[in-house]
């Protein structure tokens, strides 16, 4: 097998059996990269008929460099609105955090995204790229038949056996070996969120976000124009609204007048977004867990995305840590035959990238939401002279980038990691 610059492709015609469990960003981008690699593959979904849903992402350089590899950014910038900067101010107007990519490099930036749009293109991609796809499938467990191979089972039946099974069914999935787990802890605070037409770009060219204290928290992201099949391509915008998820319930006994009036002290320019919103019902609630593997394989098993790592958003690098993995595991079954051998390279890694984040988002996640007012106080006090100290201004953006592999100092080359940026700097003024 050789590797182009449009992603892998195969030289020869055999190579392994291998099932995907979970059509998110991880598990397509996985089937797409495995698939062209030569490698026969079978994506196992959940939902009867996959659909292009959520709202908003931030994809940084990390996730647009793999997607570059693919040959699907183009599609994905068309969709997307550019981002140039982080920026975070106190409720009174005060800048916290303003971390602008052009910091890490001239031509770097960020994409915010409707989620449906990237679930789109790799969808597309991947059927394209002959994958298997089974939905309506409820993976229970895998298990190991006869002849050594992994088999999945679903509604108590053998469905296929695979020589590699790929878990990347999510942050909740029930295919992890309990040796591996180290933590699968909820956090207490997770978000609300409303995707907003905002035709006349009034949040545009920043993740805008305004804290106030650690317990109000609200942010705006530019989202782009939605997926492709979306029947009226008008900008979006994606509001979310940190919330702790025992006190949803006594928000909604509030009332919705009450919730708008809050997100509106925040910021008034919220306004239009805020009257396109008729019920609580059209909210969407999101919790999220702290994940933490001692190993992100087993014997025949790969976990990929939030099934192997999950975070809190915190850190905006979900979806982007997802399709490196993708990226990662492609990479070490090309380079290595022996298929033990890869996994376990694969683990080796992603570790210190991973590791770094996930302590990264763990211990950030507490300033912007938690119960601990102290913590705001410092937050307020420490991070906006610590931005203006050009070294550890540096550090910030390259962590918000996704490209941090530790916390003293090291990170991922950039100029690897950002190919197609200048043109893309092009096509999206």
């Amino acid at each position: 097998m050789t590797r182009t610059a449009a992603g892998y492709h195969a030289s020869v015609p055999s190579g392994l059996d291998v099932g995907v469990v979970g059509c998110g960003f991880a598990g397509a981008a996985s089937a797409l990269f495995l698939a062209r690699a030569g490698h026969e593959v079978t994506l196992y979904e959940e939902a009867p008929v996959p659909r292009p849903i959520g709202a908003g992402i931030v994809l940084q350089p990390t996730g647009m460099a793999v997607l570059a590899e693919l040959d699907l950014l183009a599609p994905v910038l068309e969709r997307g609105a550019r981002l140039d900067s982080l920026h975070c101010v106190t409720k009174a107007g005060r800048t916290l955090v303003e971390l602008p990519y052009r910091q890490l490099a001239p031509e770097a930036f960020g994409l915010g995204l409707h989620r449906g749009a990237l679930f789109e293109v790799l969808y597309n991609a991947v059927r394209a790229a002959g994958v298997s796809i089974e939905c309506g499938v409820t993976v229970e467990a895998l298990e190991r038949n006869a002849r050594g191979k992994r088999a999945i089972v679903a509604r108590g039946e053998r469905l296929g056996s695979h020589d590699l099974i790929v878990v990347a069914d999510g942050a909740r999935s029930a295919l992890r070996e309990p040796r591996l787990v180290r933590r699968v802890r909820p956090y207490a605070w997770g978000a609300l969120w409303f995707l907003a037409r905002d035709p006349e770009r009034v949040y545009t060219r920043e993740l805008f976000q305004v804290a106030d204290g650690t317990s109000r928290f609200v942010g705006f992201l530019p989202t782009g124009v939605g997926p492709a099949s979306a029947p009226d391509p008008v900008p979006l915008v994606s509001l979310f609204y940190s919330v702790r998820m025992d006190r949803v319930d006594e928000l909604r006994q509030r009332g919705l007048s009450a919730w708008k009036r809050e997100v509106s002290s925040l910021d008034p320019r919220a306004e239009f977004a805020l009257e396109q919103v008729t019920s609580f019902d059209e909210l969407l609630s999101s919790s999220y867990l702290d994940v933490v593997l001692g190993a992100w394989h087993g014997d025949g098993v790969a976990y990929i995305g939030d099934a192997a790592h999950a975070t809190s958003p915190q850190l905006g690098q979900g979806c982007n840590l997802a399709l490196v993995d993708a990226r990662v595991l492609a990479e070490c079954l090309l380079e290595l035959e022996d298929l033990r051998a890869a996994l376990a390279a694969y683990s080796r890694r992603r570790r210190a990238h991973l590791a770094f984040y996930q302590l990264a988002t763990r211990w950030l996640t507490p300033f912007f939401q938690s119960d601990r007012a102290y913590l705001g106080r410092l937050r307020d006090a420490l991070m906006g002279p610590a931005c203006a100290i050009t070294p550890l201004r540096r550090q910030m953006v390259a962590t918000m980038a996704g490209i941090k592999c530790g916390l003293l100092f090291p990170t991922l080359p950039i100029a690897s990691l950002v190919p197609a940026l200048p043109v893309a700097r092009e096509s999206r003024p």
